[in-house]
Protein backbone atom coordinates (compact mmCIF):
# COMPACT_ATOMS: atom_id res chain seq x y z
CA UNK A 1 0.00 0.00 0.00
CA UNK A 2 2.80 2.36 0.82
CA UNK A 3 4.28 1.59 -2.60
CA UNK A 4 1.20 2.42 -3.98
CA UNK A 5 1.18 5.97 -2.63
CA UNK A 6 5.32 6.59 -3.32
CA UNK A 7 4.69 6.06 -6.95
CA UNK A 8 1.86 8.43 -7.03
CA UNK A 9 4.80 10.89 -6.15
CA UNK A 10 6.55 13.47 -8.96
CA UNK A 11 9.79 11.71 -9.83
CA UNK A 12 11.25 15.27 -9.03
CA UNK A 13 10.05 15.85 -5.81
CA UNK A 14 11.27 12.42 -4.58
CA UNK A 15 14.52 13.12 -5.69
CA UNK A 16 14.56 16.59 -3.79
CA UNK A 17 13.47 14.67 -0.68
CA UNK A 18 16.14 12.69 -1.20
CA UNK A 19 18.58 15.18 -1.80
CA UNK A 20 16.93 17.14 1.73
CA UNK A 21 17.53 13.31 3.72
CA UNK A 22 21.03 12.59 2.78
CA UNK A 23 22.36 16.11 3.30
CA UNK A 24 20.29 16.74 6.64
CA UNK A 25 22.09 13.18 8.06
CA UNK A 26 25.69 14.29 6.45
CA UNK A 27 25.54 17.59 8.00
CA UNK A 28 24.22 15.91 11.68
CA UNK A 29 27.06 13.31 11.53
CA UNK A 30 30.27 16.48 10.54
CA UNK A 31 28.18 18.81 13.07
CA UNK A 32 29.10 15.45 15.93
CA UNK A 33 32.35 15.78 14.70
CA UNK A 34 32.35 19.43 15.33
CA UNK A 35 31.22 19.46 18.82
CA UNK A 36 33.56 17.31 19.82
CA UNK A 37 36.25 19.17 18.34
CA UNK A 38 34.94 23.09 19.16
CA UNK A 39 35.20 24.31 22.70
CA UNK A 40 31.36 24.33 24.37
CA UNK A 41 31.80 27.90 24.51
CA UNK A 42 33.96 30.81 23.41
CA UNK A 43 37.41 31.26 25.30
CA UNK A 44 36.22 34.49 26.80
CA UNK A 45 32.74 33.27 28.00
CA UNK A 46 35.11 30.13 29.58
CA UNK A 47 37.49 32.86 31.58
CA UNK A 48 34.40 34.48 32.75
CA UNK A 49 32.83 31.22 34.00
CA UNK A 50 36.29 30.00 35.48
CA UNK A 51 36.96 33.22 37.02
CA UNK A 52 33.19 33.52 38.47
CA UNK A 53 33.80 29.71 39.69
CA UNK A 54 36.96 31.29 41.84
CA UNK A 55 35.18 33.81 43.49
CA UNK A 56 32.13 32.19 44.16
CA UNK A 57 33.75 28.87 45.45
CA UNK A 58 36.37 31.85 47.46
CA UNK A 59 33.97 33.38 49.41
CA UNK A 60 32.28 30.35 50.69
CA UNK A 61 35.54 28.93 51.80
CA UNK A 62 35.73 32.31 53.59
CA UNK A 63 32.90 31.81 55.14
CA UNK A 64 34.46 28.60 56.49
CA UNK A 65 36.07 30.77 58.68
CA UNK A 66 33.20 32.00 60.67
CA UNK A 67 32.27 28.09 60.83
CA UNK A 68 35.22 27.75 62.46
CA UNK A 69 34.90 30.97 65.14
CA UNK A 70 31.69 29.36 65.73
CA UNK A 71 32.90 26.25 66.75
CA UNK A 72 35.79 26.76 68.30
CA UNK A 73 33.61 29.74 70.65
CA UNK A 74 30.96 27.12 71.48
CA UNK A 75 33.60 24.20 72.49
CA UNK A 76 35.90 26.71 75.01
CA UNK A 77 34.53 28.17 78.22
CA UNK A 78 32.48 31.07 77.87
CA UNK A 79 35.47 32.55 79.57
CA UNK A 80 37.80 32.23 76.66
CA UNK A 81 35.55 33.08 73.54
CA UNK A 82 36.55 36.45 73.06
CA UNK A 83 39.90 35.68 72.45
CA UNK A 84 38.87 32.59 70.19
CA UNK A 85 37.02 35.37 68.29
CA UNK A 86 40.23 37.60 67.91
CA UNK A 87 42.32 34.88 66.71
CA UNK A 88 40.03 33.68 64.05
CA UNK A 89 39.70 37.15 62.68
CA UNK A 90 43.13 37.65 63.15
CA UNK A 91 44.47 34.68 61.73
CA UNK A 92 42.38 35.56 58.52
CA UNK A 93 43.88 38.79 58.01
CA UNK A 94 46.98 37.63 58.74
CA UNK A 95 47.18 34.81 56.68
CA UNK A 96 46.55 36.90 53.38
CA UNK A 97 49.12 39.56 53.91
CA UNK A 98 51.48 36.58 54.21
CA UNK A 99 50.58 34.50 50.92
CA UNK A 100 50.80 37.94 49.08
CA UNK A 101 53.83 38.98 50.64
CA UNK A 102 55.55 35.67 49.95
CA UNK A 103 53.36 32.58 50.19
CA UNK A 104 51.87 32.74 46.77
CA UNK A 105 54.66 32.85 44.82
CA UNK A 106 56.45 30.41 46.89
CA UNK A 107 54.09 27.86 46.39
CA UNK A 108 53.38 28.29 42.71
CA UNK A 109 55.93 29.98 41.12
CA UNK A 110 58.76 28.31 39.05
CA UNK A 111 58.46 25.34 40.84
CA UNK A 112 58.71 22.48 37.61
CA UNK A 113 59.36 19.65 39.51
CA UNK A 114 60.64 21.04 42.73
CA UNK A 115 60.52 21.76 46.16
CA UNK A 116 59.45 25.11 46.33
CA UNK A 117 58.91 28.23 44.20
CA UNK A 118 59.98 31.79 44.34
CA UNK A 119 60.74 33.98 47.55
CA UNK A 120 59.17 37.03 45.74
CA UNK A 121 55.39 38.89 46.16
CA UNK A 122 52.22 38.10 44.25
CA UNK A 123 51.94 40.52 41.37
CA UNK A 124 48.32 40.72 40.32
CA UNK A 125 48.08 40.70 36.58
CA UNK A 126 45.00 43.21 35.10
CA UNK A 127 44.96 41.85 31.66
CA UNK A 128 42.39 39.79 30.36
CA UNK A 129 44.99 36.66 29.39
CA UNK A 130 42.24 34.01 27.75
CA UNK A 131 45.16 31.43 27.50
CA UNK A 132 45.34 30.95 31.84
CA UNK A 133 41.66 30.53 31.48
CA UNK A 134 40.75 32.86 34.37
CA UNK A 135 41.63 36.25 36.26
CA UNK A 136 45.01 36.06 38.26
CA UNK A 137 43.37 38.05 41.12
CA UNK A 138 40.76 35.26 41.16
CA UNK A 139 43.24 32.43 41.72
CA UNK A 140 45.26 34.00 44.26
CA UNK A 141 42.14 34.67 45.76
CA UNK A 142 40.92 31.35 46.04
CA UNK A 143 44.29 29.68 47.00
CA UNK A 144 44.84 31.88 50.07
CA UNK A 145 41.40 31.27 51.87
CA UNK A 146 42.63 27.41 51.75
CA UNK A 147 46.12 28.63 53.37
CA UNK A 148 43.46 30.34 56.16
CA UNK A 149 41.66 26.98 56.60
CA UNK A 150 45.06 25.55 57.55
CA UNK A 151 45.46 27.89 60.05
CA UNK A 152 42.34 27.65 61.31
CA UNK A 153 42.39 24.13 62.38
CA UNK A 154 45.59 25.42 64.62
CA UNK A 155 43.38 27.39 67.00
CA UNK A 156 41.08 25.41 68.13
CA UNK A 157 43.38 22.53 69.06
CA UNK A 158 45.14 25.26 71.13
CA UNK A 159 42.32 26.70 72.36
CA UNK A 160 42.11 28.30 76.85
CA UNK A 161 45.72 28.07 76.92
CA UNK A 162 47.49 29.38 73.99
CA UNK A 163 48.71 33.17 74.30
CA UNK A 164 47.53 34.94 71.92
CA UNK A 165 50.33 37.15 70.07
CA UNK A 166 52.80 33.74 69.88
CA UNK A 167 49.65 31.83 68.06
CA UNK A 168 49.71 34.80 65.35
CA UNK A 169 53.30 34.54 65.24
CA UNK A 170 53.17 30.92 64.34
CA UNK A 171 50.00 31.61 61.95
CA UNK A 172 52.42 33.97 60.33
CA UNK A 173 55.15 31.40 59.64
CA UNK A 174 52.69 28.08 59.18
CA UNK A 175 50.63 30.52 56.24
CA UNK A 176 54.08 32.31 54.42
CA UNK A 177 56.49 29.61 54.82
CA UNK A 178 55.41 25.90 56.10
CA UNK A 179 51.89 25.85 53.97
CA UNK A 180 53.34 27.08 50.65
CA UNK A 181 56.09 25.00 50.59
CA UNK A 182 54.03 21.76 51.35
CA UNK A 183 51.45 22.99 49.00
CA UNK A 184 54.02 23.58 46.25
CA UNK A 185 54.70 19.95 46.05
CA UNK A 186 51.56 18.68 44.44
CA UNK A 187 49.71 21.54 43.45
CA UNK A 188 52.61 24.29 42.38
CA UNK A 189 53.74 21.18 40.36
CA UNK A 190 56.43 20.15 42.58
CA UNK A 191 58.09 16.45 43.18
CA UNK A 192 54.89 14.86 44.45
CA UNK A 193 52.66 16.13 41.54
CA UNK A 194 55.47 14.78 39.25
CA UNK A 195 55.24 11.11 41.37
CA UNK A 196 51.37 11.27 40.29
CA UNK A 197 50.34 11.59 43.97
CA UNK A 198 46.78 12.61 43.98
CA UNK A 199 44.88 15.30 46.68
CA UNK A 200 42.21 16.92 44.99
CA UNK A 201 41.29 19.79 47.16
CA UNK A 202 43.18 19.05 50.22
CA UNK A 203 42.82 16.39 52.90
CA UNK A 204 46.24 16.33 52.96
CA UNK A 205 47.46 19.44 51.93
CA UNK A 206 45.06 21.85 53.79
CA UNK A 207 43.63 19.70 56.48
CA UNK A 208 46.75 17.06 57.35
CA UNK A 209 49.13 20.03 57.27
CA UNK A 210 47.07 22.11 59.63
CA UNK A 211 46.41 19.15 61.80
CA UNK A 212 50.18 18.44 62.37
CA UNK A 213 50.90 21.91 63.16
CA UNK A 214 47.99 21.54 65.77
CA UNK A 215 49.51 18.27 66.53
CA UNK A 216 53.02 19.84 67.60
CA UNK A 217 52.23 22.58 69.06
CA UNK A 218 49.65 20.91 71.52
CA UNK A 219 52.48 18.46 72.28
CA UNK A 220 55.09 21.30 73.37
CA UNK A 221 52.02 23.27 74.92
CA UNK A 222 50.39 20.88 77.28
CA UNK A 223 46.84 20.26 78.50
CA UNK A 224 44.49 22.20 80.25
CA UNK A 225 44.83 22.65 83.77
CA UNK A 226 42.50 19.59 85.05
CA UNK A 227 41.64 17.90 81.75
CA UNK A 228 43.96 14.96 83.03
CA UNK A 229 43.93 13.10 85.91
CA UNK A 230 47.03 11.33 88.23
CA UNK A 231 45.86 7.55 87.08
CA UNK A 232 45.61 8.88 83.49
CA UNK A 233 41.98 9.25 83.20
CA UNK A 234 40.64 12.21 81.24
CA UNK A 235 37.61 15.12 82.83
CA UNK A 236 34.98 16.33 80.46
CA UNK A 237 35.57 20.16 80.48
CA UNK A 238 32.34 20.92 78.98
CA UNK A 239 32.26 24.13 75.98
CA UNK A 240 29.59 27.16 76.38
CA UNK A 241 27.48 26.80 73.67
CA UNK A 242 26.36 23.52 72.10
CA UNK A 243 24.34 25.48 69.90
CA UNK A 244 27.19 27.70 68.70
CA UNK A 245 28.87 24.97 67.91
CA UNK A 246 26.05 22.78 65.87
CA UNK A 247 25.73 26.37 63.96
CA UNK A 248 29.55 26.68 63.33
CA UNK A 249 29.36 22.95 61.65
CA UNK A 250 26.32 23.78 59.35
CA UNK A 251 28.40 26.76 58.37
CA UNK A 252 31.49 24.74 57.48
CA UNK A 253 29.43 21.73 55.71
CA UNK A 254 27.94 24.50 53.42
CA UNK A 255 31.87 26.19 53.09
CA UNK A 256 32.85 23.00 51.91
CA UNK A 257 30.86 23.13 48.47
CA UNK A 258 33.38 25.65 47.64
CA UNK A 259 36.20 24.03 48.70
CA UNK A 260 35.37 20.75 46.84
CA UNK A 261 33.59 22.38 43.81
CA UNK A 262 36.07 25.35 43.23
CA UNK A 263 38.53 23.07 42.81
CA UNK A 264 37.57 21.42 39.77
CA UNK A 265 39.01 24.66 38.92
CA UNK A 266 36.70 25.18 35.71
CA UNK A 267 33.29 26.09 34.84
CA UNK A 268 33.57 26.36 30.54
CA UNK A 269 31.96 23.36 29.94
CA UNK A 270 29.03 21.16 30.34
CA UNK A 271 31.62 18.53 31.43
CA UNK A 272 32.92 21.21 34.25
CA UNK A 273 29.20 21.80 35.23
CA UNK A 274 28.12 18.35 35.92
CA UNK A 275 31.77 17.16 37.91
CA UNK A 276 30.57 20.17 40.22
CA UNK A 277 27.37 18.73 40.99
CA UNK A 278 28.66 15.21 41.38
CA UNK A 279 31.37 17.07 43.55
CA UNK A 280 28.51 19.02 45.20
CA UNK A 281 26.82 15.73 45.63
CA UNK A 282 29.49 13.40 47.53
CA UNK A 283 30.79 16.69 49.49
CA UNK A 284 27.18 16.00 51.61
CA UNK A 285 27.16 12.60 51.64
CA UNK A 286 30.36 12.18 52.89
CA UNK A 287 29.58 14.17 55.79
CA UNK A 288 25.99 12.72 55.96
CA UNK A 289 27.61 9.31 56.43
CA UNK A 290 29.67 10.58 59.14
CA UNK A 291 27.48 11.94 61.32
CA UNK A 292 24.97 8.97 60.41
CA UNK A 293 28.58 6.24 61.40
CA UNK A 294 28.93 8.07 64.64
CA UNK A 295 25.56 8.37 65.99
CA UNK A 296 25.29 4.59 65.41
CA UNK A 297 28.45 3.46 66.69
CA UNK A 298 28.06 5.65 69.83
CA UNK A 299 24.69 4.78 70.81
CA UNK A 300 25.91 0.80 70.27
CA UNK A 301 29.02 1.44 72.41
CA UNK A 302 27.71 3.84 74.90
CA UNK A 303 24.68 4.04 76.63
CA UNK A 304 23.88 7.41 75.19
CA UNK A 305 24.53 8.64 71.94
CA UNK A 306 27.47 11.24 71.41
CA UNK A 307 26.51 14.45 70.00
CA UNK A 308 29.98 16.24 70.32
CA UNK A 309 31.64 13.45 68.50
CA UNK A 310 28.77 13.28 66.12
CA UNK A 311 29.41 16.99 65.49
CA UNK A 312 32.98 16.22 64.54
CA UNK A 313 31.92 12.81 62.31
CA UNK A 314 30.30 15.62 59.58
CA UNK A 315 34.02 17.31 59.47
CA UNK A 316 35.69 14.27 59.34
CA UNK A 317 33.33 13.11 56.95
CA UNK A 318 33.96 16.10 54.78
CA UNK A 319 37.76 16.22 55.16
CA UNK A 320 37.53 12.42 54.06
CA UNK A 321 36.15 12.78 51.03
CA UNK A 322 38.09 16.06 50.19
CA UNK A 323 40.89 14.27 48.90
CA UNK A 324 38.99 13.15 45.97
CA UNK A 325 35.57 13.93 45.30
CA UNK A 326 34.52 13.42 42.08
CA UNK A 327 35.67 9.73 40.84
CA UNK A 328 33.49 7.88 43.96
CA UNK A 329 29.52 6.86 43.61
CA UNK A 330 27.63 8.14 46.01
CA UNK A 331 27.76 5.02 48.03
CA UNK A 332 30.81 5.13 47.96
CA UNK A 333 30.97 9.18 49.09
CA UNK A 334 28.83 7.57 52.00
CA UNK A 335 31.42 4.72 52.95
CA UNK A 336 34.21 7.14 52.52
CA UNK A 337 32.44 9.67 54.91
CA UNK A 338 31.61 6.87 57.67
CA UNK A 339 34.87 5.52 58.15
CA UNK A 340 36.25 9.03 58.61
CA UNK A 341 33.47 9.88 61.03
CA UNK A 342 34.26 6.55 62.95
CA UNK A 343 38.49 7.30 62.80
CA UNK A 344 37.76 10.51 64.29
CA UNK A 345 35.77 9.47 67.46
CA UNK A 346 38.23 7.29 68.15
CA UNK A 347 41.13 9.36 67.41
CA UNK A 348 39.44 11.90 69.84
CA UNK A 349 39.93 9.07 72.74
CA UNK A 350 43.30 7.93 71.52
CA UNK A 351 44.50 11.67 72.00
CA UNK A 352 42.98 11.11 75.56
CA UNK A 353 44.96 8.00 75.78
CA UNK A 354 48.27 9.95 75.11
CA UNK A 355 47.28 12.97 77.25
CA UNK A 356 47.25 15.45 74.33
CA UNK A 357 44.46 17.78 75.20
CA UNK A 358 42.86 18.89 71.72
CA UNK A 359 39.75 21.32 72.87
CA UNK A 360 37.48 20.75 69.79
CA UNK A 361 38.97 17.26 68.44
CA UNK A 362 40.65 19.20 65.31
CA UNK A 363 43.67 16.59 65.48
CA UNK A 364 41.15 13.92 64.91
CA UNK A 365 38.66 15.33 62.43
CA UNK A 366 41.81 17.10 59.93
CA UNK A 367 44.63 14.98 60.01
CA UNK A 368 43.56 11.29 61.00
CA UNK A 369 40.68 11.90 58.82
CA UNK A 370 42.51 13.23 56.29
CA UNK A 371 44.97 10.63 56.16
CA UNK A 372 42.25 8.23 55.83
CA UNK A 373 40.92 10.17 53.00
CA UNK A 374 44.50 10.62 51.39
CA UNK A 375 45.34 6.52 51.30
CA UNK A 376 41.84 5.53 49.89
CA UNK A 377 41.63 7.65 47.10
CA UNK A 378 42.82 5.05 44.55
CA UNK A 379 40.06 3.06 45.52
CA UNK A 380 37.40 5.43 43.40
CA UNK A 381 40.00 6.79 41.15
CA UNK A 382 42.57 4.31 38.72
CA UNK A 383 44.68 6.63 37.89
CA UNK A 384 46.41 6.88 41.35
CA UNK A 385 48.52 4.64 43.49
CA UNK A 386 47.95 2.99 47.08
CA UNK A 387 52.16 3.64 47.50
CA UNK A 388 52.47 7.09 45.96
CA UNK A 389 49.33 8.31 48.08
CA UNK A 390 51.43 6.43 51.25
CA UNK A 391 54.36 8.47 49.92
CA UNK A 392 52.58 11.20 50.09
CA UNK A 393 51.16 10.97 53.67
CA UNK A 394 54.64 10.15 54.79
CA UNK A 395 56.69 13.06 53.44
CA UNK A 396 53.68 15.87 54.10
CA UNK A 397 53.85 14.45 58.06
CA UNK A 398 57.45 14.19 58.57
CA UNK A 399 58.02 17.85 56.87
CA UNK A 400 54.92 19.61 59.11
CA UNK A 401 55.80 18.09 62.20
CA UNK A 402 59.27 18.32 62.05
CA UNK A 403 59.23 21.95 60.95
CA UNK A 404 56.19 22.88 63.13
CA UNK A 405 57.69 21.21 66.44
CA UNK A 406 60.96 23.48 65.98
CA UNK A 407 59.00 26.80 64.83
CA UNK A 408 56.81 26.33 68.16
CA UNK A 409 59.94 25.22 70.12
CA UNK A 410 61.66 28.49 69.34
CA UNK A 411 58.82 30.38 69.91
CA UNK A 412 58.39 28.68 73.39
CA UNK A 413 61.96 29.01 74.54
CA UNK A 414 61.92 32.76 73.07
CA UNK A 415 59.12 34.43 74.32
CA UNK A 416 56.96 31.39 75.72
CA UNK A 417 53.54 30.49 74.65
CA UNK A 418 51.43 29.31 77.68
CA UNK A 419 49.22 31.27 79.83
CA UNK A 420 50.14 31.24 83.31
CA UNK A 421 47.96 28.84 85.74
CA UNK A 422 46.17 32.13 87.13
CA UNK A 423 45.38 33.57 83.82
CA UNK A 424 44.23 30.14 82.27
CA UNK A 425 42.02 29.79 85.68
CA UNK A 426 40.18 33.45 85.31
CA UNK A 427 39.97 32.99 81.50
CA UNK A 428 42.39 34.52 78.79
CA UNK A 429 39.45 36.76 77.67
CA UNK A 430 40.44 39.11 80.47
CA UNK A 431 44.27 38.41 80.85
CA UNK A 432 45.29 39.03 76.73
CA UNK A 433 42.05 41.10 75.70
CA UNK A 434 41.06 43.33 79.26
CA UNK A 435 37.15 42.31 78.13
CA UNK A 436 34.70 39.51 78.17
CA UNK A 437 31.96 38.39 75.70
CA UNK A 438 29.44 36.90 78.25
CA UNK A 439 29.11 40.01 80.80
CA UNK A 440 26.27 38.13 82.45
CA UNK A 441 27.74 34.48 83.35
CA UNK A 442 31.74 35.82 83.64
CA UNK A 443 33.42 36.55 87.05
CA UNK A 444 35.73 39.20 86.37
CA UNK A 445 36.93 39.17 89.99
CA UNK A 446 39.97 37.32 91.03
CA UNK A 447 39.73 36.05 94.72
Amino acid sequence: MYIHYLKKIPSNLMLSLLSFFSILVLSSVAGAQEAAEVPAVSSEVAYVFNTFLFLVSGFLVMFMAAGFCMLEAGQVRSKNTAVICLKNIGLFSIAGIMYYLVGYNLMYDGVDGGYFGSFSLFSRSSDVDLDTGYASGSDWYFQMVFVATAASIVSGALAERILIWPFFLFVAILTGIIYPIAGSWQWGGGWLSEAGFSDFAGSTLVHSVGGWAALAGAILLGSRTGKYNSDGSANVIAGSSLPLTTLGVFILWLGWFGFNGGSQLALGSGADATAIADIFINTNLAAAGGVVAVMIVSKLTNSHTNVAASLNGAIAGLVAITAEPLTPSMGHAIVIGGIGGVICMYGMKLLDMLKIDDVVGAIPAHLFAGIWGTLIVPWTNKDTSFGVQFLGVISYAAFTLIVSFAVWFAIKTVVGIRASKEDEEYGLDMSELGTISHPDFTSTVKK
